[in-house]
Order: structure tokens, then sequence, then C-alpha cells
């Protein structure tokens, strides 16, 4: 399994990587990621375990996903997850306070992370113009050895 927690420091070592996480705010965050199984290779589906309470509550919600490389960026990603309007999403409509408990797969046999130093960041902010972030989840990958 692969734990990600609300702390500083190593939240998951495996001969083939080493992931590390921290928040950027100075604000404690309520959150828990779970991705089984542990090795990517040759695995066409992660399940995953998102548990989270947010600050404020989820009337809008504006994801930022950006991925480094080795020091190069590599992706930015931004998607409305939530417009308070039709919203697919759970996470949508919920209150400050309320838990966030919610379970998905992903679909990764295409996704091959060569050996490297990756570090990505996840922002989630509560207005389309990005000033009031309501989370900032800093991740550093570790990829031990190439899987080709």
């Amino acid at each position: 399994y692969v734990y990600f927690y609300y702390f500083t420091g190593k939240a998951y070592s495996h001969q083939q990587y080493e992931i590390l996480f921290c928040p950027v705010d100075s604000t404690p965050h309520a959150f828990r990621f779970n991705l089984t199984p542990c090795s990517t290779m040759n695995k066409p589906v992660w399940k995953a375990a998102l548990t989270w309470i947010p600050r404020s509550d989820i009337i809008f919600l504006k994801i930022v996903f950006t991925v480094w490389y080795n020091g190069a960026k590599v992706l930015h990603w931004k998607e409305v997850l939530c417009s308070g309007a039709d919203d697919e999403y759970a996470v949508c409509g919920m209150l400050k306070g309320e838990t966030i408990a919610t379970t998905f797969d992903i679909k990764g046999a295409r996704i091959e992370f060569p050996k490297g130093n990756y570090r990505i960041i996840l922002q989630g902010f509560s207005d389309e113009s990005e000033n009031n972030m309501i989370m900032c989840l800093d991740f550093t990958m570790i990829v031990k050895q190439d899987i080709f």
C-alpha cells in the first residue's frame, strides 16, 4: 500500500520508488491517500482511496496539478471539478469539516516513470482566479529503477 498522510517526511519506500509528502502552507490538513498495489510495474489498474476534511465549503473547486521531472516542468493541468451547478463529483457541495471518503480506479497501464526525481504539487482553489487556496500538497517521488 502507498499511504499519504498529513505530515512531513517519508510516506512510502519500496525498491522501485520512494515517496515523500508535506503540506505547502502552514495550516494543517486532514488528508489521506491510499494506493494499491505498491508497485506500478505491469499493473494496469491501481485502486485509490481518498479521505479529506476540507477547511471550507466546496461549492466551487478548481484543481491545479503540476509535475516536475528532474527539475523540468513536464505537466501543468487545471480542471474545474465543482462549479456550483450540475456537478458530477461527490465532493461538490460538501461543507467545511465534513469528511470526504471516496475510492476510485487509476488506469495506469501506459504510464511509465523513468528513473529520476519527480515533484508533484496539488493545489485546490475555491475561486476561478486561483486567489483562495483551500489545499496545497507537495509530493516528491524518487523512482529508483527504470521500468524499461
